[in-house]
């Protein structure tokens, strides 16, 4: 009589999910970076939670734990490209000094559109309320709120040293702020060309723009 065999339990594999995480260490951070780069090629439509996954190598399901929909990976880019729209200003501003305030107003100005220019996508996404959850960005109002604080900051010290034409600092605050963003939404908007504005001066056209409008607000 033959003795019966016995069948060896088959070993238990890991869970996908746990997989990934493993395998990332920060799936979040890994999602948020294929985004990013699916914004980069081919702007926002571009970008869904499958896509993101296959990008960082996942399975299809893993992201819904961090991202449960579209809109909660978009929200996550656009505080990310915020986060890094900072940090240009932050290194611009590193290298003034507050006791130059319009060297300093420059520096922000010139930081703000340079880093635009160069990621006019994601410039264009952290900007636009409708391609995310903006009352659900935190961290991008905080940001929002710490470039314009600083902004604030450095026009009041221009007119406490007498080297403005105007004392309305939340005037000259909103005028600095239109004039890079409407430059910037130039760019996005492809109207350069109908300025004979060449790409490749662009950055330089920009700085000069700057400094005709530090020239135009300071005293004589």
């Amino acid at each position: 009589m033959k003795a019966a065999s016995v069948k060896s339990k088959p070993r238990r594999k890991p869970a996908k999910a746990a997989r990934d995480h493993y395998h990332h260490g920060n799936l979040r951070q890994a999602l948020i970076d294929a985004a990013l780069a699916l914004v980069a090629e081919g702007g926002d439509a571009a970008v869904t939670v499958r896509e993101a996954a296959r990008r960082a190598g996942v399975s299809a399901g893993a992201p819904f734990r961090h991202f449960p929909t579209r809109a909660a990976l978009m929200t996550a880019v656009a505080e990310e490209s915020m986060r890094r729209f900072k940090a240009e200003i932050d290194r611009a501003i590193a290298q003034t000094s507050a006791r130059d305030p319009l060297g300093r107003m420059r520096a922000i100005a010139r930081a703000y559109l340079r880093w635009a220019m160069r990621n006019p996508t994601h410039f264009e996404i952290h900007s636009t309320q409708r391609l995310f959850d903006f009352d659900q960005a935190t961290a991008l109002h905080d940001d929002d709120r710490a470039i314009r604080a600083i902004t604030r900051e450095t026009v009041q010290a221009a007119a406490d040293a007498g080297l403005l034409r105007s004392n309305d600092v939340a005037l000259v605050q909103l005028a600095a702020r239109a004039l890079v963003y409407g430059f910037a939404r130039m760019k996005i908007d492809g109207h350069f060309a109908r300025w004979n504005v060449p790409e490749a001066e662009a950055e330089r056209i920009g700085d000069a723009v700057v400094d005709l409008f530090i020239a135009g607000i300071a005293k004589g």
